[in-house]
């Protein structure tokens, strides 16, 4: 494989880990966000009207933005029947063809999602709640975590395109 592909896919795996660390700590915000709502219920007998939309977007933070991570660590669910009894350089072949389907996903999704974010950006846009949010910044990282899966993706694509001609990209 060419230079340049062995360091895109050496730098997205560095960027997908960074961003997947980082995404792991929401879970701890989240728990502080929903910790601080029940108490205030409980206690004070006074939801916040913000606790419930706040741990919304923090775990769709959470998802998007580890993504990328995900899949890089191989965790995401895929269906084994068949799967599990071929040859490795069969697995890459299957491999390059279901990360071409979800790169046209991705490419989709991304141009969404950047539409939807321009939008909510021109317009401020807001979420049609009493606390309405709004919704730019969720829009922006959740267009920023499908563009890391979609890095991500590609470096697969190569790795496993490597792999279908007989060779390893680490």
């Amino acid at each position: 494989m060419p230079r340049a592909i062995l360091l895109y896919v050496r730098w997205v795996g560095r960027i997908s880990a960074f961003f997947g660390h980082i995404a792991m700590y929401l879970v701890f915000a989240m728990i502080g966000v929903l910790l601080w709502s029940a108490f205030m219920r409980t206690g004070f007998n006074r939801p916040p009207l913000w606790s419930v939309e706040m741990s919304q977007f923090l775990l769709a933070a959470y998802y998007i933005l580890g993504g990328g991570y995900t899949l890089q660590l191989d965790s995401h669910v895929r269906m084994d029947l068949l799967y599990s009894r071929w040859t490795p350089r069969k697995r890459a072949f299957a491999d390059t063809i279901t990360s071409l389907c979800l790169i046209t996903y991705l490419v989709v999704m991304l141009w969404g999602g950047v539409s939807s974010t321009q939008y909510a950006l021109e317009y401020g846009q807001r979420a049609a709640t009493s606390w309405r949010p709004y919704m730019a910044p969720i829009k922006i990282i959740m267009t920023f975590g499908i563009f890391l899966m979609l890095l991500q993706t590609v470096a697969f694509f190569f790795r496993d395109l490597a792999r279908v001609r007989g060779r390893e990209i680490e």
